[in-house]
Parts: structure tokens; sequence; C-alpha cells
């Protein structure tokens, strides 16, 4: 069964190059270690929730954009296996995120329908 990591964030609109440059290393990284798949995608239409929002989730502050952020994987097994190879790999230890990573919402998600 395919698996994805999903992530949500914060991230300073001042910093959007640093963090497309940030995101374009990791997802080499990724691929190298077997991802299928890494997509990044800059929010432009995310409403504020009365309850519940994507903004409310990530503590949005002032100048911040919401970035949705995924990356398939073949499997649970490849994902795991993945993720200790970066853990491991001083170039992924070496990256400095351009956001506030306490923020970032992370989980891992099977694939139930893909079409």
């Amino acid at each position: 069964m395919s698996y994805v990591d999903g992530m949500l964030a914060a991230v300073p609109e001042a910093k959007k190059a640093a963090y497309l440059e940030h995101a374009r290393k990791a997802a080499d990284l990724f691929k190298e270690v077997g991802a299928l798949s890494v997509v990044e995608c800059w929010g432009v239409d995310v409403p504020e929730g009365k309850l519940t929002s994507m903004p409310m989730a990530v503590k949005l502050e002032e100048g911040e954009t919401v970035v949705l952020s995924w990356i398939s994987w073949p499997s649970k097994e490849a994902r795991d296996a993945a993720w200790e190879k970066l853990m491991a790999d001083e170039r992924m230890a070496g990256m400095e995120m351009p956001f506030d990573g306490s923020r970032m919402i992370f989980g891992g998600f099977d694939v139930v329908l893909n079409t």
C-alpha cells in the first residue's frame, strides 16, 4: 500500500525563495532514498476559520503563508527505511528550515484512494 508523509507549516512570505531552495534540496534527498514524489504547495486561498482552519492549526502570524507539502512513498516500510537513512545523513542534518518548525504539523498516512 502506498504511503504519504504530509506537512503543514507557516512560512514567512519574505522567505519564500529560501523555503523553495530548502524544499528542492530536501526533495532531492527524499528521492535519492526512494520517495516517488515531493509536492510543495504555497497557500493562496486559505481562509481563517471560526472553529478550525489551516491558519489556526499552524498559528499563522502576520506576513506568513500556509504551506502544504507531501511526500509519496511506495509503502510505509520503504518510508521508514528512507527516514532512517535520512536521519543519519549529514546533508539532512545540516539543513536549516527557513520557518518555525515548532508550528509545523506532520503525519503519515496510508493511501486509500488515488484516482
